[in-house]
Order: structure tokens, then sequence, then C-alpha cells
């Protein structure tokens, strides 16, 4: 792409000075020079400035034996965190496991750098909200989190 016709404004937002088209993606390519597109940049977390892929976390919690799905978005942080990654986790079904939410954040501990926990609680729920393509509809879930909190200081 060479740019937007007569749009030099438009242009100079897609296009990074050494000629890469800005897609919103975030990825990384191997030694082979094969791309893989891991996650958006509109849907990073932002936990003490630092970035946080959804993505990432929701590939680690499906390792666990226990969760069937999941999905991870931000909620927002009055603290000193700006925002925290929450989890949506669909159970496998395995009901003598018991397993927990506290269980499941201190797994996820383990794992992964301390900007990354999941500080922001896990939720049980019985389906990962998805459009007829497959993807993740973060909204539905950020605004499922606004009902309860407004369901909560009512």
């Amino acid at each position: 792409m060479m740019g937007y016709l007569n749009d030099p404004e438009k242009t100079a937002a897609c296009i990074s000075k050494d000629g890469w088209l800005r897609t919103g993606d975030l990825a990384y390519y191997d030694e082979d020079e094969f791309f893989y597109i891991t996650d958006r940049l509109k849907e990073l977390i932002k936990v003490k400035g630092m970035p946080v892929a959804p993505a990432e976390l929701e590939g680690l919690l499906l390792q666990h034996t226990n969760i069937k799905d999941a999905a991870v978005v931000p909620i927002e942080d009055d603290g000193e965190y700006g925002e925290l990654p929450r989890a949506y986790v669909v159970l496998n079904g395995s009901e003598e496991d018991n397993v927990t939410a506290d269980g499941i954040v201190q797994w996820v501990k383990e794992r992964v750098a301390p900007h990354k926990r999941l500080r922001g609680g896990v939720v049980f729920i019985d389906e990962i909200p998805k459009s007829a393509s497959g993807k993740i509809l973060r909204r539905v879930l950020r605004d499922k989190f606004m009902e309860e909190e407004n369901g909560s200081t009512q």
C-alpha cells in the first residue's frame, strides 16, 4: 500500500517512516521469517503502564486441566494499576476436582510475571460469548462486569 489518495494525514497515521503498514496487530516473526499474529493492540491491557496480552493469559489458562475455555478482559482499577486482567472461565465439567477462582489465580500467579497476574479475579461462566467466526466478544464480558458493578452498588 502506498497510502491514501490525496490524504497525507491518513497515510502518515497508517504507514511508518520505514514503510511498514500499521494494522493494529501484534506480531512477531521467526528465524524462517514467518509472521505470527498474536493479538490486537487495542485489546492490550495496561497494568501500571505495562502491556498484557489477553491472548497470552488465555493460552495459559487453557493449559489448566480443568479449564475448557477462557477469555481475559480488562477491568478498571481506581488505584495504582490502571487496568486489571480478569478471567472468565468455563470449566470442563469435572465437579469432583473442586476448582476455585482463588486456586486458578494462584496457578496463574506461579507462571507469569507480576504485572500479568489475574488481579481482577476469575469468574466462572457457562459459555464464553463468541461471534459467528469464533472471536471472543470481549465487549459482552466488559458489559457483564459493568452490570455486576452497578448492581452491587445499588
